[in-house]
């Protein structure tokens, strides 16, 4: 039940952070390193990763693909956040403090336990 409310939990967090890549570009592309190439394209596949990993996760036959599709978005978006955090880069029109970019690092982590051990297959139905 838990991981089952935790997977929903999880998938609605994608998608609507996925919907939030076209609906407001513009806060990605101030994350994107600058040596990064065609950063718009890069915000709105990311958008249609974390989209599709959202909704691959509430489809039973996708959901463990699902998963690790998200984990690698996951690494993949990490330097975005890492260069975030070392320039102290605004989300939009918030400034959040220096310690909360910083502590956003290894939610990466936490999301990717969340999203495996979410997807991983029960005792009884191994």
């Amino acid at each position: 039940m838990l991981k089952h409310a935790l997977r929903w939990a999880l998938a609605l967090l994608m998608v609507f952070a996925g919907l939030n890549h076209f609906r407001v570009p513009a806060l990605y592309l101030a994350m994107m390193p600058p040596q990064l190439p065609w950063p718009e394209a890069l915000v709105l596949i990311s958008g249609v990763a974390e989209l599709a990993g959202g909704l691959g996760l509430l489809i039973p036959a996708t959901r463990r693909l699902a998963a690790w599709g998200l984990v690698a978005l996951l690494v993949a978006v990490f330097p975005a956040n890492l260069y975030m955090a070392l320039h102290e880069l605004p989300l939009g029109s918030y400034q959040p403090p220096a310690w909360a970019l910083w502590v956003r690092l290894p939610l990466q982590a936490v999301l990717i336990a969340w999203a495996l051990w979410t997807t991983r297959p029960t005792a009884a139905v191994r």
